[in-house]
């Protein structure tokens, strides 16, 4: 972003128009080694219970009480149901290829009249291992054979009015010795996670020594995660450097309060906050020593689930240049002083008032937002936020810990934490494989492979090989920005076409070999339907440069339908080490090839070609925010055929259908001022393809924009040397 001087792959898959495939209703047979149905083999020994505590999914649950997690638990007094239409189905991830024996159905009075058990060694094509359409409800032992790692109950006819309900669904058999050696669930976080409780000694003293260590460690190595378990803190002020995480272990905010304050600010920059970047506080409540804290960050620096008893000041001291950032989930009860923030976004929050607005100031879903009155104020509001689900967590339940994956909620508003017991799951620690710094990405494969989430303790890790994420629900959940670095030219972690993977919390780091991606969500020609229960990627960063010499052609890609993109920032580096505009060369930034994606908070910056490409259908987004490369070393470097320049966010002429609210792009080509970038956004003009509230800005004349849009909207040139935003209120 603006430092000190400047004011306040392969082609891309066509677009598609229509869904290609519902995933859960369509039976197909596995292309080898069909397992049939028959007599069970006379076991040497008896058979285990591989279901209890695995992952499970479902196609549906009746409401919150009753999950599909209920089903395998071993407790007779919890179950799971569904809604009441057919087909439905739950599934279990046995974690690897096991021999199966037996499947238990423990019915509540809500069974199957018609159903069948069906397995599959991928999670995507089944193959029917037993089947009935005289179902008698009560307890069912089914004797199957066969090794498949998933196995699943489709119920095709209901013998009541109601879903279908199951207390237990227990699968039985073995798993071979070719699986290599188990590896364990949960432990201990590692020496950079620091637990406090109230009466913990030298709290103060500890956070003044990990800040004096990571300050001004813009590019350093060191990673910090601060936790306090719930109860009353006093006489704190946590300051916050980078790769910091702070955040309260309870289950609400209200559950840790520091009378206190969490405070970053920026001093070490001289007074600029345009480089506070990297760090995190969450899940606290805060009673601010002078009525106000401080929160002076720029990107990548998220305040979630936070309660401010008081105001919030977004500038650091001074006043100085900021160019922030991001709140969700948090209820600030004074005033928000947004002061020189030069652009924000703020999501699904209460808030009691917001101060003034200096380029782009965006809300959706927020509780005493200011009403969009933009060019100016330069406000934009979304009443609720179409569709959201929160961030995981981690928190202690008793003395252990658990990660909770909130519900999802659809026109959301205000914090999600107000009433009542949080919707969501707890997850056990046990049932996370928790990667210290050493870990290989063969580790980090196998822990997969058998079922386990992934949770990153605060550390560096290269990989050597893509992390491969396969399973539905997979949480991958980093703790004090943990960061990803891709060796020999390697993308650092791919997720499968599948239901519900929840990715946050944390930083990969472009290696010196070109990668192709960084970051891919669903291969290509991903078709499957996720809108009941969507891949989500929250406080995930992409950095190219900076660090040190990195490369990637395509940062992140989006093949997935129905695709979360919830605050990331995705940025090749205008300074730092390896820094150049062949030396950190990365084409494009984020290219969303699914449909019905929906991006909240979207930072793009400085790519040599495009920043954004949008190819899928349905596409939306709430606030984005861009500058073009600072270091194109002249006006042919960037010419796009007979354009001149690479628009900032492109909607592809094959889509029909997008919309977007709260966009800006700015220029400073500070090597070649004389640049002209002939738009800063480019989309076919059709009926469904809008856009809302844009603006280009010149950072003091070094470089220009023609228009904001196609060859829409007033150049920048006029305003010369002065920051003055080009607005357009709509587009077309």
């Amino acid at each position: 972003m603006a430092t000190v001087g400047i004011p306040s792959l392969a082609p891309p898959t066509p677009s598609r128009s229509v869904r290609r495939g519902v995933v859960g209703v369509v039976v197909t047979a596995l292309a080898a080694a069909l397992l049939a149905f028959g007599p069970a083999q006379k076991a040497e020994a008896a058979p285990v219970l591989l279901s209890q505590g695995k992952p499970v999914t479902a196609s549906s649950q009746e409401h919150y009480g009753t999950p599909a997690t209920a089903a395998v638990d071993g407790d007779n007094g919890t179950r799971w149901s569904s809604v009441a239409s057919d087909p439905q189905w739950i599934r279990v991830d046995l974690g690897a290829p096991a021999a199966l024996e037996r499947v238990e159905l423990r019915w509540e009075a809500a069974y199957a009249k018609a159903y069948r058990i069906e397995t599959s060694q991928n999670g995507t094509d089944w193959s029917t291992v037993y089947s009935t359409t005289t179902g008698a409800g009560g307890a069912e032992a089914l004797n199957v054979s066969g090794t498949a790692r998933y196995v699943r109950m489709l119920g095709t006819a209901r013998a009541t009015g109601y879903g279908y309900s199951l207390w237990e669904f227990k699968v039985y058999g073995s798993t071979g010795g070719d699986g290599g050696p188990s590896l364990p669930g949960g432990g201990d976080l590692g020496p950079n996670v620091h637990v406090f409780d109230p009466s913990t000694p030298g709290i103060q003293a500890k956070l003044d020594q990990v800040f004096r260590e990571q300050e001004s460690a813009q590019f350093g190595s060191g990673r910090h995660a601060f936790f306090f378990k719930p109860g009353t803190y006093s006489g704190l002020n946590a300051q916050i450097g980078f790769y910091t995480q702070i955040a309260g272990l309870g289950l609400r905010p209200d559950d840790t309060t520091i009378n206190g304050d969490v405070t970053v600010d920026a001093g070490w920059f001289n007074g600029n906050a345009t480089q506070n970047f990297w760090r995190a506080a969450e899940n606290l409540a805060l009673n601010p020593v002078s009525g106000t804290n401080r929160w002076a960050v720029s990107q990548a620096a998220s305040f979630r689930r936070m309660h401010v008893k008081g105001g919030l000041n977004l500038a650091p001291n001074g006043y100085g240049w900021a160019s922030g950032g991001y709140i969700a989930d948090s209820k600030i009860d004074g005033q928000v002083g947004n002061y020189s923030q030069q652009q924000w976004y703020t999501r699904d929050s209460a808030i009691g008032g917001w101060s003034n607005s200096v380029w782009n100031q965006v809300f959706s879903g927020v509780e005493g937002a200011p009403a969009t009155s933009f060019p100016e104020p330069r406000y934009t509001t979304l009443n609720t936020t179409p569709i959201s689900r929160e961030k995981p967590f981690l928190y202690l339940d008793g003395n252990e810990y658990k990660v909770f994956a909130p519900a999802k909620r659809t026109d959301a508003r205000g914090v999600s934490w107000a009433n009542g017991t949080p919707q969501g799951e707890s997850i056990p620690l046990s049932r996370f494989y928790v990667v210290k710094p050493g870990a290989t990405a063969a580790t980090i494969n196998a822990a997969l492979a058998q079922g386990l989430h992934l949770l990153f303790t605060p550390g560096v890790y290269h990989v050597d090989r893509t992390i491969d994420v396969d399973r539905a629900n997979t949480i991958v959940l980093g703790l004090g920005l943990a960061t990803i670095i891709p060796d020999n030219g390697v993308t650092a972690m791919r997720v499968a076409d599948v239901d519900g993977v929840r990715l946050a919390g944390f930083l990969i780091d472009a290696g010196p070999v070109n990668s192709p991606t960084l970051l891919e969500v669903g291969p290509q020609g991903a078709y499957a339907d996720h809108a009941a229960n969507p891949t989500t990627v929250q406080d995930v960063y992409l950095r190219i440069g900076g660090a040190g010499p990195g490369k990637a052609t395509t940062s992140m890609v989006v093949n997935s339908d129905d695709t979360i993109v919830d605050h990331t920032w995705v940025w090749r580096a205008d300074h730092g080490d390896g820094v150049g505009w062949e030396m950190n060369r990365a084409d494009y930034g984020v290219r969303v090839n699914g449909d019905d994606v929906l991006a909240t908070g979207l930072f793009v910056e400085h790519f040599n070609k495009y920043d954004v490409e949008w190819y899928g259908e349905r596409g939306r987004t709430i606030f984005y925010q861009n500058e073009k490369a600072y270091d194109a070393p002249n006006q042919a470097a960037i010419q796009n055929g007979t354009t001149q320049g690479y628009a900032a966010y492109r909607v592809d002429d094959s889509v029909t259908t997008h919309e977007a609210w709260g966009l800006g792009s700015y220029c400073n080509y500070n090597v070649d001022p004389t640049i002209r970038q002939h738009h800063g956004f480019k989309a076919p003009v059709k009926p469904g393809v809008r856009f809302h509230s844009l603006l280009v800005v010149s950072l003091g004349g070094m470089g220009h924009y023609n228009h904001v849009i196609n060859d829409t909207g007033a150049s920048t040139v006029p305003a010369g040397t002065s920051t003055v935003p080009s607005t357009l209120v709509s587009f077309p």
